[in-house]
């Protein structure tokens, strides 16, 4: 059985119990952050968050694209969100190879070049990509400057948060 089957058999057993059908739209915490999309994080359990109580927005390396800010201005404009979080790691992915190098490996390695994504945005240090992640919210035209937006590196080996000062 592949895994898709395996989890889409999973999902049958939790749709035969499944409450929370009722939870309102809004984040009942008025919180949206922006992860890792790496499976050491499981951001809900990690700070204290249930179902229904936050936005969160992941992606490889918890950047704030243009796709995550979309969702940070929606989530802040239309469905109330007022404060907003930002998750980084430590022993990262992105942290291994560099946009170049990777360009050029995927195009050897399957014969085709492409236009998308344009870049894949590799860093070489965490905390520096958390406050270059933050600023990238704090100074869009469209975040209200009172909007709290805080930066962050989980240690995957302790299960810790650390803020990265602005």
């Amino acid at each position: 059985m592949s895994v898709t089957e395996e989890v889409l058999k999973a999902n049958r057993r939790y749709a035969q119990k499944f409450t929370l059908g009722k939870l309102p739209m809004p984040p009942a915490r008025k919180l949206a952050v922006v992860a890792c999309m790496d499976a050491r994080l499981t951001i809900e359990p990690m700070l204290g968050l249930k179902t229904g109580d936050a936005h969160i927005i992941r992606n490889a390396g918890g950047l704030v694209t243009e796709d995550a800010l979309r969702s940070l201005i929606i989530s802040h404009h239309l469905l109330g969100t007022q404060e907003f979080v930002i998750i980084n790691h430590t022993d990262c992915g992105m942290l291994t190879f560099e946009d170049e190098e990777l360009r050029a490996r995927l195009q050897q390695q399957t014969g085709s070049s492409a236009d998308v994504p344009a870049q894949f945005y590799a860093f070489g240090d965490v905390e520096e990509n958390v406050r270059r992640q933050v600023e990238k919210v704090r100074s869009h035209p469209w975040i209200p400057p009172g909007i709290p937006v805080r930066g962050f590196v989980y240690d995957v080996k302790k299960g810790r948060l650390k803020e990265v000062p602005a």
